[in-house]
């Protein structure tokens, strides 16, 4: 391809409204354009990099048994219905009417379509297992749609359902899946993290998610160096301390901590460490209120907390029910005397403490010296309720805990019979029986690696992108080819020698200073170079260069197209 025959449309500046690097990249180097809130056009360069991931992804799919089909995007709604999800999914579902006054949606995914198939079409044991997939267009509509086709309103998604005769089928299944999305990311050349994952809206009993490694990653990974372990932060475990509770030594004692309310300040004030001292946080759910205590220098962990019984759809009392039901305005509350009907859930480590300090439930004081068992009860329960820190030991035992920062890429479920035994799709076994099917859900954001890839891999220059998925695999910057036959004629050389062994290369014969050519090739991330000038072709080189390379190297140019090919393997 020549750039004089392509549209090459780059910024100088990206627009001030892009956060992210791979945002702002994506916009100067004309891969993306913006049409509305999180809505976003396919440039020509852009499209050849997202044609390439999709290429991949399509590969290892069907390497790996899975059946490509096409599924319509607007979807209706009595098969949300049939799910419940129809009212319960949100707002960021789009719902639409036809002329005839009929209720659809643009899918934000296709569990019930691809269910409500398999129920239609599948009778017998031996048309299972099956997997179809395919690589469809998705609509959700994000509250806050942001940093660029990371979290957009419309994206492409690859999305596949397994159906199977029993669990330890659908368990097979999952590990081919998860063993494809391995070869699919390494395939892409990203450095990248599976971590055992919260199944959330999509429902199921295990799943897995794919981090691309990248410190702009919205979610936080806990990993053990010294073993396989990694989980999202939603997921990891917070281990019990290993150590007993301590004997107490001190009595409880009540305070003054005037206008001191929050944990690091009343540290502070009585000179204790913060881990000394323990937060109590009130939750209510249908009616009934929650005492939540955590360590002081720990955070609540909401999707662990909504697991414990009692507290699905839970939300944060209001000051006006905290003062109602404990008696004290927030930043005071405590455990210690409390009424009979509010349930105290205590964190693994708050369960261990000893002479530790919380709120007195009285404005401005707090009580040290507090133990289980002789100042208050012990707690109605005790659970994993904290986001596992930096040091915590890991769940394998194998050593402590590390974090680091990931940007979702895919994720597989084992979503069991949730969704066939609401649709009612099942299937006879050899005896004959109906049963109802097992099934599996593998998505990945196909849109959303693009971006990924360029947060991972990037510098002061513009995209580094892998050799897989960069747009070209070569570029051939001219110098002076309008004015030098040389130079036009080593080019065109070199662009059809290339060409012809398959290498997809771009040839910048525009009329433009080297500065401009250097600068709009190294922006759009094209991993190898090939400069040919005048200078050069006088002693029979050009010069190559990595784009990963600060400098390039001279070559005599009729060893070019052999380093091209030994650079690509």
């Amino acid at each position: 391809m020549r750039v004089s025959q392509f549209f090459l449309s780059t910024l100088k500046e990206a627009p001030a409204e892009a956060e992210l690097v791979s945002h702002r990249l994506m916009l100067r180097a004309g891969l993306i354009r913006k049409l509305g809130s999180g809505l976003y056009s396919w440039m020509p360069m852009g499209l050849r990099v997202l044609r390439k991931v999709e290429a991949i992804v399509r590969e290892e799919m069907n390497r790996a048994g899975a059946l490509e089909v096409f599924l319509p995007a607007v979807q209706p709604a009595e098969l949300w219905q049939e799910t419940g999800r129809w009212a319960v999914f949100g707002p960021q579902m789009l719902k639409i009417r036809d002329r005839h006054d009929r209720e659809f949606c643009f899918g934000p995914t296709h569990e019930e379509v691809i269910t409500d198939i398999a129920r239609r079409e599948i009778r017998s044991y031996r048309q299972l297992p099956v997997n179809f997939y395919q690589i469809q267009t998705k609509f959700r509509d994000e509250i806050r749609p942001r940093f660029g086709v990371m979290r957009a309103r419309e994206f492409v998604m690859k999305d596949a359902y397994s159906f199977h005769t029993s669990f330890e089928d659908l368990q097979r299944e999952y590990r081919n899946m998860y063993d494809a999305y391995t070869r699919i990311f390494e395939r892409l050349g990203l450095r990248f993290r599976a971590v055992a994952a919260d199944t959330g809206a999509i429902g199921g009993t295990g799943s897995h998610e794919f981090h691309v490694l990248a410190d702009s990653g919205e979610d936080a990974i806990a990993f053990c160096p010294a073993s396989d372990y990694a989980a999202n932060v939603e997921l990891a475990e917070g281990v019990a301390p290993a150590s007993p509770r301590a004997t107490p030594s001190q009595p409880m004692t009540k305070v003054a901590t005037p206008g001191k309310t929050t944990c690091e300040d009343v540290a502070a004030l009585l000179g204790l460490p913060l881990t000394q001292s323990v937060k109590a946080l009130a939750l209510v759910n249908e009616g009934r209120m929650f005492l939540l205590l955590l360590r002081g220098d720990h955070q609540l962990n909401e999707v662990k907390a909504a697991k414990i019984e009692g507290l699905d759809g839970f939300r944060f009392a209001t000051d006006a029910e905290i003062v109602e039901r404990l008696g004290c305005k927030p930043g005071y509350i405590g455990p210690v005397g409390i009424p009979a009907d509010v349930t105290v859930v205590a964190d693994r480590t708050v369960a261990a403490m000893a002479d530790f300090v919380c709120g007195a439930n009285d404005a401005g004081f707090h009580l040290t010296g507090v133990n289980f068992g002789r100042d208050l009860p012990e707690p109605s329960r005790v659970a994993d309720i904290r986001n596992v820190v930096a040091g915590d030991p890991s769940p394998d035992g194998a050593g402590p805990l590390e974090l680091c920062r990931g940007i979702e890429v895919g994720h597989v479920f084992q979503l069991r019979s949730k969704y066939a035994k609401a649709m009612q799709a099942t299937f006879l076994d050899e005896a004959g029986q109906a049963q109802v099917m097992e099934m599996g859900c593998y998505g990945i954001g196909v849109t959303r690696i693009v971006a990924a890839a360029i947060e991972q891999n990037h510098d002061e220059r513009g995209i580094v992108f892998p050799a897989s998925i960069a747009p070209f695999q070569v570029a051939i910057v001219a110098i002076g080819l309008k004015k030098s036959d040389a130079v036009r004629a080593a080019a065109e050389e070199l662009y059809a020698a290339l060409t012809s062994t398959g290498v997809e290369v771009l040839l910048d014969d525009r009329d433009e200073r080297p500065g401009v050519m250097f600068a709009d090739m190294e922006l759009t991330g094209i991993p190898y170079r090939i400069t040919v000038g005048d200078r050069g072709l006088k002693n029979g080189e050009v010069e190559v260069q990595h784009r990963r390379d600060p400098k390039s190297q001279p070559l005599p140019k009729d060893e070019a197209v052999a380093w091209v090919r030994a650079q690509l393997g």
